[in-house]
């Protein structure tokens, strides 16, 4: 069976559970430092180890990165909560159990809104945010004979986000994991890197027949560190289980692991139903309260959405969903055009010389926007003089923007005046140049003047490289007819 015919006759029923890694400065529970890539198994201490009589000390920017996530979301804030022990057993856990929210999570209901399959706009419902840590991690591939262990990421704040199971399709899991790395990336609580593994994705999946009232069984797909494979996954699961319904086989409730090599999922484990983590109260943890007040003093420091900027450019200042999307998909991108449409109204003009220049030159030099030498204020005063119509936009692209980039201190209309690349709008003087060139090519002049229209474009050229681009357009193409009936 292909993915196509089963899509004609089932319908998939997926939910994604995102681990994203939180950016604090040290650990949930202890003051281990919390950073990427260090020596393994260097970021320690006797309480991310788990020694006995060891007591964890809560992280209160954890907190506050979870409520922050959870106002971007629009979910209901809990007020008052406490922590959990998660009891299980893995070799990079050295507890033997996981600190937790079960029973009162930080966060409940919300939305996230992305493309669906039509390409329109739809709400993908949150169950819940809760806050967490994270485990160690086992490396099976530096040791023919053995695993390796590297407790660095043991103690690791996380807010694992679940949907309500409400996604359709391999594409818009992949379209929402998108808008997640997004958000969190806007809001400045992870760096949503999922091969580094500080955003990862659980997938829980179902096919139910197109006129079933009932779900199907579901399997997990545990730790994906890829959206591609994440629809890669999805795609497989859905023909996988269809052909299982096909045969009479039972779908067995499992956790499967996605192997890339070959595009398919392979069974872990039977898995645990939630009584098998024997859930019960942190008692190392006192209960968490949560103010009005602290909730609006985050709300405040809030940073500007992406859905939230897409809307505006595209409602209110015209711009194409194209440009929108393109504008906000990168925060420091998006921070740049709002500071340089404080400078202009031609809102336009900014975001083609977002994504024609400036992103040109970010890419030919493999920088980012925050390297970026030009400041804004000085791409819009180039946009005004523009407007203006003081230069021609090729004079700004490819004369005065390479000059900025070397003198990015230098004020764009002070560099055309400088160079004799103001326009020059003194018809007398123009007339002058372009009956001078007249006379210089007599053979193509002649011709121009039986009607050879093509030569417009010849000179054209010539007058621009005799006036070093100053020449205005429009009153040249005008004194190039006056001049020529004249001849």
């Amino acid at each position: 069976m292909n993915l196509k015919e089963v899509l004609e006759k089932y319908t998939p029923v997926i939910g994604l559970e995102i681990h994203a890694q939180l950016n604090t400065k040290s650990k949930a529970y202890s003051t281990d430092v919390n950073e990427f890539g260090s020596v393994p198994n260097t970021n320690v201490s006797p309480t991310s180890l788990g020694h006995p009589g060891t007591l964890p000390v809560f992280n209160s920017a954890t907190l506050e990165y979870a409520v922050r996530l959870g106002l971007a979301c629009k979910s209901n804030i809990t007020k008052e909560m406490h922590f959990d022990r998660k009891n299980y057993f893995y070799a990079d856990m050295p507890k033997g159990y996981q600190i937790t929210q079960d029973k009162t999570p930080i966060c409940t209901g919300g939305e996230i809104l992305i493309k669906g399959d039509n390409g329109k706009e739809r709400s993908i419902e949150l169950t819940r945010i809760h806050m967490e840590e994270d485990s160690g991690k086992s490396i099976h591939d530096m040791d023919p004979f053995d695993t390796l262990i590297d407790l660095n990421r043991a103690g690791v704040p996380l807010v694992e986000i679940v949907t309500e199971p409400v996604l359709k399709s391999a594409k818009e899991a992949y379209n929402y994991l998108t808008e997640v790395r997004k958000l969190v990336r806007y809001l400045g609580i992870c760096d949503g890197n999922m091969e580094e593994g500080s955003m990862r994705c659980d997938v829980n999946i179902s096919i139910m027949s197109k006129d079933a009232t009932e779900f199907g069984q579901r399997v997990e797909i545990k730790n994906m560190n890829s959206m591609r494979n994440v629809a890669k996954a999805i795609e497989f699961e859905i023909v996988r289980h269809a052909e299982l319904i096909a045969k009479g086989e039972k779908i067995e409730q499992e956790t499967r692991n996605f192997d890339a090599s070959t595009n398919s999922t392979i069974g872990m484990r039977k898995k645990e139903d939630a009584h098998d983590y024997r859930y019960f109260p942190e008692p190392d943890l006192t209960k968490l309260v949560v103010t009005n007040e602290y909730i609006e003093q985050i709300k405040n420091s809030m940073p500007p959405l992406p859905n939230d900027l897409f809307k505006k450019y595209v409602n209110k200042f015209n711009l194409s969903e194209y440009d929108a999307y393109n504008l906000t998909d990168d925060k420091g991108i998006a921070l740049y055009f709002e500071e340089l449409i404080t400078n202009t109204k031609n809102y336009k003009s900014a975001a083609n010389w977002m994504m024609g220049s400036i992103k040109s030159y970010l890419n030919q030099n493999a920088l980012t926007i925050e390297s970026f030498p030009i400041k804004a204020s000085t791409i819009a005063s180039l946009i005004t003089i523009i407007d203006d119509g003081a230069i021609n936009n090729s004079v700004a692209t490819q004369k005065i923007f390479p000059v900025l980039i070397e003198n990015p201190n230098l004020a764009p209309l002070e560099i055309a005046k400088e160079n004799n690349w103001i326009i020059q709008n003194d018809s007398n003087e123009l007339e002058a140049v372009i009956t001078a060139i007249f006379k210089a090519n007599p053979e193509e002049t002649e011709r121009f003047k039986n009607g050879d229209k093509k030569l417009t474009g010849f000179f054209m050229g010539k007058i621009m490289k005799e006036t070093k681009g100053a020449a205005n357009p429009k009153t040249t193409a005008q004194l190039i007819n006056k001049v020529i009936n004249n001849i």
